[in-house]
């Protein structure tokens, strides 16, 4: 026989879309099973109605012909023979009808009882589980989605212990639910053959006895044929009652299986997590704006494939594209008072979609997944290896820290730092791209945050002053800032920084942002610090926003690469020349999110080189004067696009003035 298809039980309890969709196959073909036993029994019992039609008439011939003799016909005379041919022929009819009657029993016995039995017992029990299964699934979302809503608030610890038991009850009884469903949908594979066959066999057979007598030579040449289909159906009998006796064993080995298969998020404190991961699958929660405040959460099962984010619901037979994820982001975020969330942003800035977990060990992998994916490891030829490689080189490089209090005096202007004059500087690209050791050095540790030290916020406020609503700490700062020709603010927010060992391709600062975004993503860090950035002629100066306290300071000499994200226009980075210790110098990579396009902070940056190097020489400035127009207090102006197309200035452009 060939061999029959099966539901793996193993898969029951992880309930995948694939699983669903072959479930789907079983349930279709049980489906036209049924409908074509039906027909095949409405079939039967017109036989065996006609049977015992059979067995009424020939009955009633029987009667008939006896009441000849009781016939008064007047012209009767002569009728002898004719009444006891009649007689004789009513004793063969009445044999006859025996006969009948017992090829009516026989029919009954074993072609018709078989297939009722086969569908009131058989196709009615797959038809009850699969109502079974399909109340504890609903049950079972109910469940997820109650608990995919619990806050992170920890007094309500009882609470959510309560909602996870019920979640894992609710799976049990899916589990159960669809291992029965699952056993009953196989083992219809092989009841369906023989109940196809053994009415049959039995309607053969009764039709032979039947007419064994005058057919004998007929019954010789069914005998062997009905001997190997008798054969047969005992085979399939036995085989029916050998996977029967596995898959009860293998139910009991799946229903015993430990308690924190069913338990969402059984092991918080410490998950086996793995980083290396180039595919992901398995159900999420999609967050869904219905309204301008309102969302809703749907849950469904997404794959990654190749590049590509895709989804699939229940019941589809192949999922659909959902997001590119080259060249993307993804960082945890708080999302609706929801655990375990995060976000994936396109390499345009734009932000994509919002995704939750069920548990912490999912929602790690997948954000390791996905920033794998992003830098199209897959393309390789062993991106196992390349994901590992790259993972160990992103843990020994990140240092989770909020401050350097060192690393921050060193980089303020007013402290052991030289002013060097580098001329013109401008991004430029090295003629070959350099390899990532060559630009940053393994393990440098990165810094996530810019914090104002105390000594020197005190420095500020010293004297008993009132602190200056502007941040101006000193006359003569006000005075240098009234100096300057050009005075530019941008909105920005810090991202992180870390050492760099060259600044000669703006290769270095792209690297540094891949670096500090996959350490983001792998420490699940997603709070960034805003800060005003004032660009001059003569430094460059991070703002506190609220308290408009000078967070670090660069000297606009000291930074020598700067340059925009190619693809997330909003990125900007740049490179700064440090001085130590007196002989010693260093180089740091700043990495910034703007509110504008960092092309725009690029322009600025340069502009002021270019200002600043033009005052050296009075002729230089006059031409950068008149190439350049003014605002009315005599700073340069920054014209946006769109007023350079439409030959207008707006005072609600982007101006110097901070």
């Amino acid at each position: 026989m060939p061999a029959v298809d099966k539901l793996l039980l193993e898969e029951a309890l992880q309930d995948s879309p694939q699983t669903r969709s072959l479930l789907s196959v079983f349930e279709e073909d049980a489906g036209t099973l049924t409908e074509y036993t039906n027909q095949l029994l409405q079939a039967m019992q017109r036989v065996y109605g006609a049977q015992n039609e059979m067995c009424l008439a020939t009955q009633q011939l029987s009667k008939q012909l006896l009441a000849y003799e009781k016939q008064h016909f007047a012209l009767g005379k002569g009728d002898e023979e004719v009444i006891s041919t009649l007689h004789y022929f009513s004793k063969v009819v009445d044999e006859l009808n025996v006969l009948h009657s017992e090829l009516a029993k026989q029919l009954a016995d074993t072609m018709i009882l078989p297939i009722i039995q086969f569908r009131e017992k058989d196709l009615t029990e797959v038809s009850t589980l699969k109502d079974l299964f399909g109340l504890a699934s609903t049950e079972h979302d109910v469940s997820m989605a109650k608990y995919s809503r619990l806050p992170k608030r920890k007094e309500n610890e009882k609470h959510k212990a309560e909602v996870a038991k019920e979640v894992a009850n609710a799976r049990r009884k899916q589990h159960l639910s669809s291992l029965q469903y699952y056993c009953a949908l196989n083992a219809l594979q092989y009841r369906k053959r023989v109940a196809m066959m053994e009415p049959m066999l039995g309607y053969t057979r009764g039709q032979i006895n039947f007419f064994k007598k005058g057919a004998e030579m007929f019954s010789k040449r069914l005998d062997s044929f009905l001997t190997s289909v008798s054969d047969m159906v005992q085979s399939i009998q036995g085989e029916l009652d050998a996977e029967a006796e596995k898959m009860r064993i293998s139910q009991q080995d799946l229903i015993s299986v430990n308690e924190s298969v069913y338990t969402p998020d059984s092991d918080v404190t410490s998950p086996v997590i793995n980083r290396n991961l180039i595919q992901k699958a398995g159900y999420l929660n999609l967050r869904n704006k219905t309204g301008l405040v309102t969302t809703t959460w749907e849950r469904l099962y997404f794959f990654t494939q190749g590049g590509n984010l895709m989804c699939q619901p229940r019941g589809a037979v192949a999922g659909g594209l959902i997001q590119d994820l080259d060249n993307c982001s993804v960082m945890a975020v708080d999302c609706e008072d929801r655990r375990y969330c995060f976000q994936i942003t396109t390499p345009t800035g734009k932000t994509g979609i919002t995704l939750q977990a069920e548990s912490r060990k999912e929602y790690e992998e997948w954000i390791c997944a996905i920033n794998n994916i992003s830098r199209q490891i897959y393309l390789t030829d062993n991106p196992e290896a390349a994901a590992i490689k790259l993972n160990q080189t992103a843990l020994q490089a990140v240092t989770p820290i909020t401050s350097f209090a060192k690393k921050h005096e060193a980089h303020h202007p007013s402290q052991n730092v030289k002013p060097t004059d580098n001329g013109k500087t401008t991004p430029s690209e090295s003629a070959g791209i350099q390899d990532s050791t060559q630009l940053i050095a393994l393990g440098t540790p990165i810094q996530f945050d810019i914090v104002l030290p105390a000594t020197e916020f005190l420095d500020q406020n010293r004297g008993g002053r009132r602190a200056n609503p502007f941040g101006e700490s000193e006359d003569g700062s006000k005075d240098e800032e009234e100096d300057s020709l050009l005075q530019q603010m941008f909105i920005v927010r810090f991202l992180g920084s870390m050492a760099v060992q060259s600044d000669n391709t703006s290769e270095v600062i792209y690297e540094a942002m891949r670096q500090v975004l996959a350490a983001r993503a792998i420490h699940n860090i997603f709070r960034m610090t805003e800060s005003h950035l004032m660009v001059t002629s003569k430094n460059l100066r991070l703002i506190d926003p609220q308290t408009q306290v000078t967070r670090a300071s660069f000297e606009l000499a000291t930074v020598t690469q700067f340059a925009a994200h190619q693809d997330n226009k909003r990125l900007i980075g740049f490179v700064v020349h440090l001085r130590e210790t007196p002989g010693e110098e260093s180089m740091s990579a700043y990495v910034f999110e703007s509110n504008t396009e960092g092309e725009k902070i690029c322009y600025a940056i340069s502009l002021g080189k270019e200002i600043a190097e033009a005052q050296k020489d009075p002729e230089a400035l006059a031409q950068l004067m008149k190439s350049v127009p003014f605002t009315n207090d005599g700073k340069f102006v920054l014209l946006n696009d769109q007023s350079e197309e439409d030959g207008a200035t707006r005072e609600e452009g982007e101006e110097s003035e901070a």
